[in-house]
């Protein structure tokens, strides 16, 4: 990402012959790498495309202003840049006042005033120019807003006035006579070597998008505007990159700082013997440069960070922190540090963040197509676009691994130099077994998690529950005893769940695919000794062969309804701890008392049967979900069903009767969409006053055209409305939801 070491801003005709080639002589023989800005070979009034990328691409810039500085159009531009540099990106910027003070750069005053105003006066009468303003208008935006009235030739001579104010007010060398010219320069080379000497972090080879993030992250840090001790955390899923940008961020500002630390892979050292006395004893060294004091224990360590850091304006990252106990150890107060001080935090658990109070939280990227398919092709091709016969390829592994920047520089490295009926074989494994350098990665958020209850919820909903509503499957998963609002919470703050705006539950597909892998650990060789049967083989297979086990809590089977299979109920009868049930395509032959009592999940689309016979338990039931069934009535029993808290019966087109609800005491959802032969809710105008839960009630393209009386004590519509059409909205009074349903609703006079 980084170019040249220094870059070097200078007039030309002033010093080039003279002082700006004696120390462009000397940084080079010091080993670093220069860009020497020379206006000799300059064209035309403004800076070049080149010179805007070299001076982004440089860590330090040297700027020697002379008397005649002021008096290049070039010299002022670039100087804009330069300080627009500083503050964006974090840039070093070391001002040289050759045969000039500091003040009249300042304020433009004396032989450096003469010059400027002699460029002012050229300019007066040059026309065009106003295509430039674009970039001084940003500037000042940035800095100084107060000038928004002026015409846009003064906003552009503000703006040089500007940065020359700015950099003028920067510690520098001031180089007043040729007698310490030589001394002037030894300063300047070891100041500047100083400053690139702090040891930089290895980033990328191909840091594909980090620039940008690095950008982002740099404004909310505002380390020229606040002297405040600030924490900015940075959060998202392993693999995402956190620990990269880290690294290019300490790269690039943190030679701002008097002193800067780097902790990494800390919940890994952490764990480790005395890894918590070598984390404190390191940023001790790093920012002390403290070797004889030992620390004995983590609380002696607190200690002596509080009396040591104090006053110091650090730059401290601590990256992939798991615990509060960490950052207490590590950045137990604000008071630790000196005033300017940033202290940048990488996890992957929000809760930490909030626990911490930190001031700025970046939440990270996803890739965009193009990036994610540039990193991959720099893995695998060594180039930065695919070869033309792998294309198309190339996309298909990029949209297995979701964009996610270990996985792309994993795969794209182990792929290269195979031919491509390689890749496909390779392809169609790891959509069956993940990687495993990605798994195991992926795994530690997995590990980390606080008990088996939240693992469960994670593992349950990586098998069967994504896509679905979140408050459904709260529902469901609380009437396994898992508390599924605190767990779900939970596996939100860890990236290992994401809720996207119609509130429903998502999940990366690696993060799906690693919890998959999980289950199918369990029993590699043998899926009915897994807790979790989601895939349609191993379930076809366990269902034929009537192999299941007590070990099996959950099942999906999907089956299109052409290739619908028929199965005997005795291939449940062992598998008595079963939970969750989701069947498609599905016909059952036998005594459904072998089907589990412990059943909290039963979705069956395509439901055969006209009606759910008496000898199949739904006593612990919370959702039955039978869509596009051929139910024409629940049961023939009266059945008291106090767990069930959601009935979806959609489109169900032989629906005639629905049950007596004051056995649903606890209900909360009736759907009834599309169920054409339904036309009137059997004895809910009686119920009502006993569901006192039920807070959501759809029956849209039914033929009910009357809604019970009672109903009316719950809802308030508006009198222009008797007919409703299609479009009608949602109404949601004293708890209730009632959507565009009702062809017709009697209303109270």
């Amino acid at each position: 990402m980084l170019e040249h070491g220094v870059f070097l801003s200078f007039r030309g005709e002033d010093t080039r012959a003279s002082f700006t080639s004696h120390l462009y002589a000397s940084l080079q023989n010091a080993g670093l790498k220069v860009f020497r800005d020379d206006d000799s070979l300059k064209r035309g009034d403004h800076i070049s495309t080149s010179i805007h990328l070299a001076i982004q691409k440089s860590q330090i810039t040297v700027i020697v202003f002379s008397r005649n500085y002021a008096d290049s159009q070039w010299c002022l531009e670039e100087l804009v840049k330069i300080m627009d540099c500083r503050r964006a990106l974090g840039q070093v910027v070391l001002p040289v006042f050759y045969d000039v003070d500091p003040s009249e750069v300042r304020h433009q005053t004396g032989e450096f005033g003469k010059a400027f105003q002699s460029l002012l006066n050229r300019l007066s009468n040059k026309k065009g120019i106003h295509h430039r303003v674009g970039k001084a208008v940003r500037y000042l935006l940035n800095s100084l807003s107060i000038y928004k009235e002026e015409s846009p030739d003064q906003v552009l001579r503000w703006s040089w006035r500007a940065a020359l104010r700015e950099a003028a007010g920067l510690a520098g060398f001031v180089v007043l006579n040729a007698r310490n010219e030589s001394e002037a320069i030894k300063d300047i080379v070891e100041k500047v070597t100083q400053l690139l000497d702090k040891t930089d972090l290895f980033v990328a080879n191909n840091p594909v998008g980090v620039e940008t993030r690095v950008r982002d992250m740099i404004q909310l840090l505002d380390i020229e505007h606040s002297n405040d001790v600030l924490l900015l955390g940075m959060w998202g899923m392993g693999g995402i990159g956190k620990t990269t940008i880290a690294k290019a961020i300490y790269n690039k500002i943190g030679r701002n700082f008097g002193a800067r630390s780097f902790l990494a892979n800390i919940r890994e050292v952490w764990e480790k013997n005395d890894g918590q006395v070598s984390l404190q004893q390191q940023l001790l060294f790093d920012i002390c440069k403290e070797t004889t004091t030992k620390i004995q224990n983590i609380e002696a360590g607190k200690i002596t960070l509080k009396d040591r850091l104090c006053g110091k304006r650090v730059l401290l990252i601590l990256d992939d922190v798991s615990t509060l106990d960490q950052l207490n150890a590590l950045c137990g107060s604000r008071k630790w540090f000196g005033s300017g001080s940033r202290i940048i935090i990488t996890t992957r658990d929000m809760h930490i963040l909030r626990g911490n109070r930190v001031d700025q939280i970046y939440t990270m990227k996803e890739m965009d197509e193009s990036e994610s398919i540039e990193l991959f092709s720099w893995h695998a091709f060594k180039q930065e676009m695919p070869r033309e016969d792998f294309v198309g390829i190339s996309r298909n592994v990029v949209e297995y691994s979701g964009r996610l920047p270990l996985a792309l520089e994993v795969l794209g490295s182990y792929l290269i130099d195979r031919g491509i009926i390689e890749w496909k074989c390779i392809l169609d494994k790891l959509k069956k077994i993940p990687n495993d350098q990605v798994h195991k990665k992926l795994k530690i958020s997995y590990d980390g998690l606080n008990d088996d209850l939240e693992k469960e919820i994670f593992l349950d909903i990586a098998c069967f529950f994504i896509g679905m509503d979140r408050n459904d499957v709260i529902h469901i998963l609380n009437g396994c005893e898992l508390h599924a609002e605190i767990g779900i919470n939970v596996l939100l703050e860890r990236s290992l769940v994401t809720v996207d705006d119609r509130n429903r539950l998502g999940m990366h597909d690696l993060l799906r695919d690693m919890g998959r892998e999980i289950i199918r650990e369990e029993s590699p060789k043998e899926p009915e000794e897994r807790s979790r049967l989601w895939f349609s083989k191993d379930a076809l297979n366990v269902l034929s062969e009537q192999t299941g086990t007590k070990v099996v809590e959950a099942l999906a089977l999907m089956l299109p309804r052409a290739n619908a299979k028929c199965f005997s109920t005795k291939a449940f009868k062992k598998m008595t701890r079963l939970r969750l049930l989701q069947l498609a395509g599905v016909q059952l032959d036998g005594d459904f008392e072998y089907l589990s009592r412990n059943l909290r999940w039963l979705s069956w689309n395509g439901f055969p049967l006209t009606c759910i016979p008496t000898s199949f338990y739904l006593g612990n039931l919370v959702s039955i979900e039978l869509e596009n069934s051929n139910i024409k009535l629940l049961w023939k029993e009266t059945q008291r069903l106090e767990n069930l808290k959601i009935l979806k019966l959609s489109h169900s087109h032989y629906l005639t009767q629905t049950p007596n609800f004051s056995n649903l005491p606890n209900l909360e959802q009736l759907v009834l969409s599309d169920c054409p032969m339904l036309s009137e809710i059997e004895k809910l105008d009686e119920d009502l006053e006993q569901m006192e839960s039920l807070t959501t009630l759809i029956a849209n393209n039914t033929a009910i055209t009357r809604v019970p009386f009672s109903i009316m004590h719950h809802i308030v519509i508006p009198t222009k409305y008797h007919r409703f059409p299609s479009t009608f909205p949602v109404f949601e009074v004293f708890g209730w939801s009632v959507a565009q349903n009702f062809n017709f609703l009697m209303m109270q006079q």
